[in-house]
């Protein structure tokens, strides 16, 4: 069962784990001692029959800045034909031959290895129209999207950089390889790309890179709406999204248009310091990196504009989360995210803006048993984060109930309270036994019994609501 408490904790591990990794030391060389021995043994195969081969891409990077890589990748001279000679003992995925790419498997671990390429022309901001094959190293690395990512290392670890990656990762930079709006133009994904690396990295875009954002952000409506949301996903969860959505909130806005008003709307409220997109993106960067929370905090406020008066009080927006909860379905639907993400999403969209009585312990476990446990954890981060965006006088106070909302929510789960009809002492058998018919009104008083048990009316003891039961079938009309 999940702690109340979970998100102060996984913060205070983030926060540990970047003070034991500083991000200024770059290595100049990766240790081949970090390198795994299936990436080993497939760059061996390719150089003991005479051909190239070098990590590539994020994996180079990510090995610089102290990180451990998901994936290793390989490059190399070796055309498809060579490579399949070379790896035909072992189990091969022709992930896309005419590419120039496969994947080698090397004790049950995928290894991707491509021959040197040179793109042709991007007819559709996406794909290339075709590929040459070449032999040089450095015509492969100019055809990438950032110099962070176009470095290799040989099998030593002796890194090939050519465009400047080591420079830029020391700088904290995110960088076009060449002209930026050409590599925007040949892959329209590399947009929402380069805010993802930034907000990750904690790095700073470029100014020729930022300036080329803006201009092409358009060329987004190009992309499949799932690239875009893979891309989205990362971006909210990266530790430096608060600098990047507050700089290209444009750029956003082509994906997710709804977030167009909200930029720079004045709230007029005093509970409020910051218009309605910059407390939404300081919401969001103070939430716990759990996607379905910070996506929350994306769409909380978006229904704020319609939803705007304004009297002696200041302004107000009231039922703002009706419109937001509908709003955040529509892109949800449009971007094709998961049905479980976009009903937990949407739910907590619905209720963030929920009252909570510190001293009351009724209402939450009303709350628990309408949501579940892991959803009413989830609300309390977004109903923490939501605070600390406000930047208002109150935090100090507010985020002191927070703490007292979490405590309750752990204590109520220490003592194993019922929350769900499964956890009553009876089932519907039981009561069919006792001669409640089948049907409807057998489901309306199951969910009478349940509240009463909930509300602490009533113990959860099987012969105390068996009588309840029956109190409840002679009613003429039950209301749940």
């Amino acid at each position: 069962m999940p702690s109340a408490c979970w998100m102060r904790q996984k913060n205070k591990d983030n926060l540990k784990k970047e003070e034991n990794n500083p991000k200024n030391d770059i290595k100049p060389a990766i240790l081949p001692s970090l390198i795994p021995q299936g990436a080993k043994t497939v760059m061996k195969r390719l150089t003991d029959a005479g051909y190239e081969s070098y990590l590539v891409g994020g994996c180079v990077r990510d090995s610089m800045l102290g990180k451990t890589p998901n994936d290793w990748d390989v490059t190399t001279n070796a055309q498809s034909e060579e490579m399949l000679r070379v790896f035909a003992d072992y189990h091969v995925i022709e992930t896309g031959l005419k590419h120039g790419t496969l994947t080698v498997m090397v004790d049950h671990e995928p290894y991707e290895v491509t021959t040197y390429r040179v793109d042709g022309a991007y007819l559709d901001n996406r794909h290339p129209a075709a590929v040459t094959f070449t032999g040089k190293l450095t015509d492969d690395l100019s055809r990438r999207d950032f110099t962070v990512n176009a470095m290799a290392a040989d099998a030593a670890g002796v890194v090939v950089d050519v465009f400047g990656g080591t420079q830029d990762l020391q700088k904290k930079i995110v960088r076009a390889v060449g002209n930026p709006d050409t590599r925007l133009q040949e892959d329209a994904l590399r947009i929402m790309r380069a805010l993802r690396f930034a907000a990750a990295l904690q790095f700073e875009i470029d100014g020729e890179l930022a300036a080329a954002l803006h201009r092409n952000r358009e060329l987004l409506r190009n992309v499949s709406v799932e690239r875009i949301y893979v891309e989205l996903c990362k971006l909210i969860c990266g530790s430096g999204v608060e600098s990047i959505l507050l700089t290209f909130p444009d750029v956003l806005s082509t994906v997710i248009p709804e977030i167009t008003p909200t930029v720079g709307f004045n709230q007029k409220n005093p509970h409020h310091a910051y218009d309605v997109w910059t407390h939404t993106v300081k919401a969001i960067a103070a939430a716990p990196v759990d996607l379905t929370v910070r996506l929350a905090l994306l769409f909380h406020d978006l229904g704020k504009p319609q939803c705007f008066t304004e009297d002696e009080r200041g302004g107000h927006f009231y039922g703002h989360h009706v419109p937001g909860a509908q709003i955040a379905r529509n892109v949800m639907n449009r971007l094709h995210t998961d049905t479980a993400t976009k009903d937990c999403v949407v739910t907590l969209v619905d209720l963030h803006d929920t009252v909570f009585d510190v001293s009351n312990q009724r209402q939450m476990k009303r709350l628990i048993a309408k949501i579940g446990v892991e959803l009413t954890t989830k609300l309390l981060a977004v109903h923490r984060a939501d605070i600390i965006g406000q930047g208002s006088a109150e935090i100090e106070k507010r985020l002191h109930d927070c703490d007292a909302l979490e405590t309750m929510l752990a204590e109520i789960l220490a003592a194993e309270t019922c929350f769900s009809l499964k956890d009553l002492a009876v089932n519907g058998a039981v009561l069919m036994a006792h001669g409640i018919e089948s049907g409807p009104r057998l489901g309306q008083i199951m969910k009478r019994l349940l509240s009463d048990v909930v509300d602490g009316n009533l113990p959860n003891e099987q012969s105390a609501l068996l009588r309840r039961a029956e109190e409840i079938y002679q009613e003429k009309e039950i209301n749940v």
